[in-house]
């Protein structure tokens, strides 16, 4: 699994490391990269931006739910520690 800083290809942010598992997505601005088939592995050819566009309840958390705005497939993500909560609480709002 890896996990490694990056530069937000949505928001320009940077972004460091999560220290405790693979960074999957930009705290800021939620946004993600369609890089991933098994979480840190970065083998997906797609590279497509991963939008967010909702939210869906997971064990004790939850996940954010994306779309590729590439090739359109749903991808999802758990939330964060550091996740800009107030754009999650917004995500929720579509349920």
């Amino acid at each position: 699994m890896l996990d490694e800083p990056f530069i937000c290809e949505n928001c320009q942010k940077k972004v460091a490391k999560l220290n405790y598992t693979a960074r999957d997505h930009c705290p800021y601005c939620l946004y993600s990269k369609h890089v991933d088939i098994n979480p840190g592995d970065r083998l997906n050819s797609c590279q497509g931006l991963l939008e967010p566009i909702g939210i869906e309840k997971y064990r004790d958390s939850y996940k954010i739910i994306y779309k590729c705005q590439k090739c359109g497939e749903i991808h999802k993500n758990k939330i964060a520690r550091d996740d800009n909560m107030d754009l999650v609480i917004k995500l929720s709002n579509y349920l």
